[in-house]
């Protein structure tokens, strides 16, 4: 089947086929090759194709191996090395940068990979402390879900996690995974919670590195405290972490309120443009955090922020459970359909999709079908009495109540698979307003002016994210060092950034002129917004580095602009981070040749 056709599939069946796809387990098929010369015996071996969240990344079937304990890791790392072939970890593959493998990847590559998610998913407290935190040990194949269950069950929680539950903590480790959380006007920070990525409540880790002495790989746990630390706490695929210890603190109650009632000329507007207080930066001081999704070709933005609310509010829908929007998780048939014929090439359908996308979710989140039955035929056609009877059957859902994990999971396996672009604009608060008015402008001018000429590269919806910086105290640690490689590791010459817009544009793959797009949306964030007022990063596991045709494919975004972002402002960064994961791995068993060219 072709990647086209796979994609219209999914949407056809809400998803339910990708969630086999590149499975290949030790009796399939792919288990017929002879296995590796040397391979250690005893341990779970079997062929798989690696395939990520939205398709772009597809290999032929490798050999993958399932480690049940951090011996094998090591034992199989120790033949690779001796073999000379590469290691890489292997996750829940929801990204989409090329940080594992490379698309198309043969067969014969002699590359390896570990599956942490079979077995290395233990997760047990390290400590549980008189000021109300508590230390949780993870292994790295342990899923985000799992990990915020479990410390919930025991009353502890984070502040903000990203919104998919099917995360690795390995994985998220690796390339700084974040939420959405600042503080509030008036909010005072609680011990064991921090505004940063999760990479920052990271108090030890255990990693598999070169031992001179012993001439191979061993087993280190390094504190946070380390020098050598900083470099592995966000280390993109360059390092093998085995667990994570990570500081939590008392749980809270959130309330999470949805809204799409404001237009995006007034969420979106220039500072003191509209003079009204619905603006991004006014949800954002009012709660401290906010989420703003975007419909191609639509005016009103689905707002959704949290606050914490220790006791349920009268109006608000007690949930027990994550994954509170049944209507993203699994789109509902003819929804589907729709996004079957734009995948199929009926590409200009995009400001209908996005208008039925909108519409989606205002009906199954305040109930109102107002808007649907004064749309077009086209519209109502989709739309069906059927379909909206399902859509409220559920009950309304535009403000819920409960436990903090039950409001921060908000995104299942089966929702549609996009691809992404993301970027982290570091500035300061008072310019946060600032920052999504330049932005929302260009790409609202530039969409329009794609469709002037008969394009639409973009069928899906904008995300808006808005988080704090890293912050080592949080960790708890004396002398902890930042994550060097992370996005939102703060500049030293400029104290007065300590907030970052992140800003994700998705769309359907294959899409044409999408990378184009992609591009240019780029070039302005780096040439426009970057400077005096703000400083822009990429997000580790997306897309960037775009030309015309290709994501993670500029040379000079990648051999000069990203490496200077990183370097900016002084400070340990991009240079000792590279020295020391080199240092560390001087063999290479943990790379892959796009992270040879980049980490350089």
């Amino acid at each position: 089947m072709s990647r086209r056709r796979m994609l219209a599939s999914s949407a056809a069946l809400g998803g339910t086929a990708w969630l086999l796809r590149g499975l290949a387990r030790p009796d399939s098929a792919y288990a017929t090759s002879p296995a590796p010369p040397g391979f250690p015996g005893g341990l779970d071996l079997y062929q798989g194709i690696y395939e990520n969240w939205a398709g772009e990344i597809r290999t032929d079937a490798l050999w993958t191996c399932a480690p049940r304990t951090a011996q094998e890791v090591l034992t199989v790392v120790n033949w690779a090395y001796a073999a000379g072939w590469t290691v890489r970890a292997q996750g829940h593959r929801h990204g989409w940068s090329p940080l594992t493998v490379a698309d198309a990847t043969p067969a014969a590559a002699q590359v390896i990979l570990l599956d942490t998610t079979a077995h290395l998913t233990a997760l047990s407290f390290a400590s549980q402390d008189a000021d109300g935190t508590a230390q949780v040990r993870a292994q790295a194949g342990a899923s985000l879900e799992d990990l915020l269950a479990f410390a919930g069950g025991s009353g502890y929680g984070v502040t903000s996690a990203p919104a998919p539950g099917d995360l690795s903590v390995g994985g998220a480790l690796a390339i700084g995974a974040h939420g959405t959380a600042v503080r509030a006007i008036g909010e005072t920070r609680v011990a064991g919670h921090g505004y940063g990525s999760l990479s920052d409540l990271v108090t030890e880790l255990t990693a598999v590195v070169w031992d001179t002495g012993a001439n191979g790989y061993v087993l280190r746990t390094f504190g946070r405290a380390d020098p050598d630390c900083g470099a592995l706490l966000t280390h993109l695929g360059r390092a093998f972490v085995t667990e994570a210890v990570l500081r939590v603190g008392p749980d809270s109650n959130l309330r999470c309120v949805s809204r799409l009632d404001v237009p995006a000329t007034e969420l979106f507007a220039a500072p003191g443009a509209s003079g009204s207080a619905r603006t991004l930066a006014g949800f954002v001081d009012a709660t401290g955090r906010a989420e703003a999704i975007w419909f191609a070709f639509t005016d009103k933005p689905w707002l959704k922020t949290w606050s914490v609310t220790p006791h349920r509010p009268f109006a608000s829908r007690e949930v027990t459970e994550p994954y509170n929007y049944p209507f993203s998780d699994s789109i509902p048939e003819p929804v589907a359909r729709l996004a079957g014929d734009l995948v199929a090439g009926s590409w200009a359908s995009a400001p209908l999709f996005g208008q039925v996308q909108y519409l989606l979710a205002k009906v199954a989140l305040t109930g109102d079908i107002t808007d649907v039955l004064l749309s077009g035929t086209l519209v109502r056609d989709i739309l069906t009495g059927d379909v909206l009877t399902h859509l409220l059957a559920g009950g309304l859902r535009s403000d819920l109540w409960g436990a903090s994990r039950n409001l921060l999971e908000y995104i299942r396996p089966t929702t549609l698979r996009e691809t992404a672009n993301g970027y982290a604009v570091l500035t300061g608060r008072a310019d946060l307003q600032w920052v999504v008015s330049r932005f929302a402008a260009f790409y609202a001018d530039l969409l329009a002016t794609y469709a002037a000429r008969g394009e639409f590269p973009v069928n899906g919806q904008v995300e808006i994210r808005v988080t704090g910086l890293e912050d080592p105290a949080v960790s708890g640690v004396p002398g902890a060092r930042a994550p060097l490689l992370s996005a939102l590791r703060p500049r030293p010459d400029r104290p007065d950034f300590d907030t970052a817009v992140w800003i994700d544009i998705l769309s359907l793959p294959t899409t044409p002129a999408l990378h184009r797009f992609y591009r240019d949306i780029e070039r302005f964030l780096l040439t426009d917004v970057d400077g005096p007022r703000a400083a822009v990063r990429v997000e580790w596991s997306k897309g960037w580095a775009y030309t015309a045709t290709a994501a993670w494919a500029d040379p000079d975004v990648l051999g000069t602009v990203i490496p200077g972002t990183q370097r900016a402002g002084g400070g340990p960064g991009w240079d000792e981070a590279v020295a020391t994961l080199d240092r560390l791995d001087p063999h290479r068993v943990f790379s892959n040749a796009f992270l040879d060219g980049l980490l350089r």
